[in-house]
């Protein structure tokens, strides 16, 4: 680009889209002096989703402002917790989320997942259909245009990705609700209702069981009962605790 320059400063949450020598302050631009503010931030290394309001010389700009030469843009990141107006919190996650998207749907969050890579047009456009957010932590599927919201996953850690996501949309929680598979919704079943589809020994052992309404998937207390339980008590405990009695 060979334009007007300008001076851009990136708060320090977004640290990690831009190179080190914009991580500290001020730097210079050269735009040029067609392409919006938004397309901008973007050749610089952030995505908008990752953008909470753009403020030019004191004051907030929409992302379709073109700069002029000298003026100082101040890139700030989204609030947390973030509102998503339009629609009711839900969200989509791409091929590489897989175990987000069951800790989600284990406290029970809508977290739609694709199993395998449907490529990014397709996750854009289902996001866009299904007015879902979109996580992942490819920046290129978050700049496509179809998309309706989006957010990048800051960690490859999934206990640190599912802190991210909480903290970042504060969703309802409402455990053991969803099927971990599926997303469908749990019921309450009865033994004599799933008999035909346990194993002798689980027949045997357990007596609580509930079922997914859509896939059918069949759940009790086994084995990996223990390590689950930890991962909701340990999320509804920092982000959905019990309010004080009043005094």
């Amino acid at each position: 680009m060979n334009g007007p320059e300008i001076l851009i400063e990136f708060a320090p949450e977004l640290g990690v889209f831009v190179p080190h020598e914009r991580r500290n302050g001020p730097t210079k631009a050269v735009t040029d002096g067609v392409s919006t503010l938004g397309h901008v931030v973007e050749s610089l290394g952030v995505p908008l989703t990752e953008v909470g309001s753009l403020v030019v010389d004191g004051a907030e700009v929409p992302v379709s402002h073109v700069p002029s030469a000298d003026e100082t843009v101040e890139v700030r990141a989204v609030p947390r917790p973030q509102p998503v107006p339009g629609a009711p919190l839900r969200f989509l996650l791409d091929v590489h989320l897989g175990t987000l998207a069951r800790r989600l749907r284990l406290l029970g969050v809508d977290a739609a997942y694709e199993s395998t890579d449907i490529g990014d047009p397709a996750l854009a456009t289902r996001s866009a259909a299904e007015r879902r957010v979109l996580l992942s932590r490819d920046r290129g599927l978050l700049r496509r245009r179809e998309l309706w919201a989006g957010a990048y996953v800051y960690s490859d850690a999934p206990d640190e990705q599912l802190r991210d996501v909480l903290g970042r949309f504060a969703p309802s929680l409402h455990p053991w609700t969803r099927c971990t598979a599926c997303n469908g919704s749990l019921r309450a079943a009865s033994k004599e209702d799933v008999a035909g589809r346990l194993e002798g020994g689980t027949r045997g052992s357990y007596d609580v069981f509930a079922e997914c309404v859509a896939c059918g998937r069949v759940y009790w207390r086994g084995a990996h009962h223990d390590r689950l339980e930890g991962i909701v008590a340990r999320a509804v405990k920092e982000f959905s605790p019990t309010p004080p009695l009043p005094g």
